[in-house]
C-alpha cells in the first residue's frame, strides 16, 4: 500500500501536502475517477472493509465501492498525506427514520487551518469537493449544496438539486466502528436492503452523473435525464468497461434476477424511445 499508487489511480498530479488545494483536488479526482458500485453485493460476495482489501480492490484491481470502501480509502489516503481526519457516523434518511438510520453511512471530517470540512465520496452522486462545515449554501461548479446545524451536535447536508439521496445527517464525533460494521453487514445481506435488491454503479463528472441502476443506464444533469435500457449481460459488461472502467466482473449468473427486479419496478412498460438514446 503506497499513497503514490492511490494518487496515480485517481490521476492526481498536484502538490502532496496537507493544504486546502490538495484536499479539494484529491477529493475531486477521486470523485471523478473511481465509481460508486455494489457489484460484489449483487454477486453475494462478502465486502471487506479492511483498508488492505479496499486498496487492493479499488486501486490495484481498478474497481469501485460503496461508502464504507470509498470513504475508507479516502480517509487512509488523506491521513497518509498528513491531514487530520475524523471518521464520523452518518445517517441517510434520518429525517424520516430517526436515529435508527445512524450508521448506514460513513462520513469524513477534515480539520484544517482551524476549520472543519466534510469530505464524502460515499453517496454515488454527491459533493465533488469538500464542504465547509458551516451553515448556508455552498456552490461547486453548477451544483449547490446546503449545510444546516441541528440540535445535539448533528449537522444536515442537503444534496444538489438532482442528487440522491436528497440529504443526510452526521454527528460530529468519532464514529462507533462497531455500529458501522454491524450496519454494513446488514446492508449487504438483508433481503430488505436496497443494495441487495438493486445493482448500482455511478460515476460523477463536475456537473452530471452517469448511473447504471439494474438494466437502466442514465445520464443526469440539471437540464434533464438521458436513459438507455440494457438488453443483455454482454451489453452490461461492455457498459461497465467503457463507462465505468470496470472489467472482469461476470454478472451473467445474476442477470435473471436483475431482469426480475426491473419487471417488478417497471412492469412491461416500454421506455419512451425519444429518451432511449446512446450514452
Amino acid at each position: 500500500m503506497d499513497v503514490r499508487g492511490y494518487l496515480e489511480r485517481i490521476g492526481y498530479r498536484g502538490q502532496v501536502a496537507p493544504t486546502l488545494d490538495c484536499l479539494a483536488e484529491v477529493h475531486r479526482c477521486h470523485a471523478l475517477t473511481i465509481p460508486y458500485e455494489n457489484l460484489d453485493i449483487q454477486l453475494g460476495r462478502p465486502v471487506s472493509h479492511r483498508i488492505e482489501d479496499v486498496f487492493d480492490k479499488l486501486v490495484r484491481r481498478r474497481r469501485g465501492g460503496w461508502c464504507y470502501e470509498m470513504n475508507g480509502l479516502l480517509c487512509w489516503g488523506l491521513r497518509e498525506i498528513g491531514f487530520e481526519v475524523l471518521r464520523a457516523t452518518g445517517g441517510i434518511h434520518r429525517r424520516e427514520r430517526g436515529d435508527t438510520a445512524m450508521g448506514n453511512h460513513l462520513v469524513l471530517l477534515v480539520n484544517l487551518d482551524r476549520r472543519t470540512y466534510v469530505a464524502d465520496l460515499g453517496l454515488g452522486d454527491g459533493m465533488r469537493l469538500p464542504l465547509p462545515l458551516a451553515e448556508g449554501e455552498h456552490t461547486q461548479c453548477e451544483l449547490t449544496f446546503r449545510v444546516e446545524a441541528l440540535e445535539g451536535g448533528i449537522w444536515r447536508i442537503f444534496n444538489h438539486s438532482f442528487g440522491y439521496p436528497t440529504d443526510y445527517d452526521l454527528r460530529v464525533e468519532e464514529a462507533d466502528e462497531f455500529q458501522l460494521r454491524d450496519y454494513a453487514e446488514q446492508l449487504q445481506t438483508s433481503p430488505d436492503s436496497v443494495f441487495v435488491q438493486n445493482l448500482d454503479c455511478e460515476l460523477m463528472t463536475d456537473n452530471a452523473i452517469t448511473c447504471l441502476t439494474g438494466r437502466v443506464l442514465r445520464k443526469k444533469s440539471a437540464s434533464g435525464t438521458l436513459r438507455r435500457l440494457i438488453g443483455s449481460p454482454d451489453e452490461m459488461h461492455a457498459v461497465l468497461r467503457a463507462t465505468f472502467g470496470i472489467s472482469g466482473v461476470d454478472l451473467a449468473p445474476v442477470w435473471p434476477r436483475i431482469c426480475d427486479r426491473h419487471k417488478l419496478l417497471f412492469g412491461d412498460q416500454p421506455f419512451d424511445q425519444t429518451e432511449d438514446v446512446d450514452i
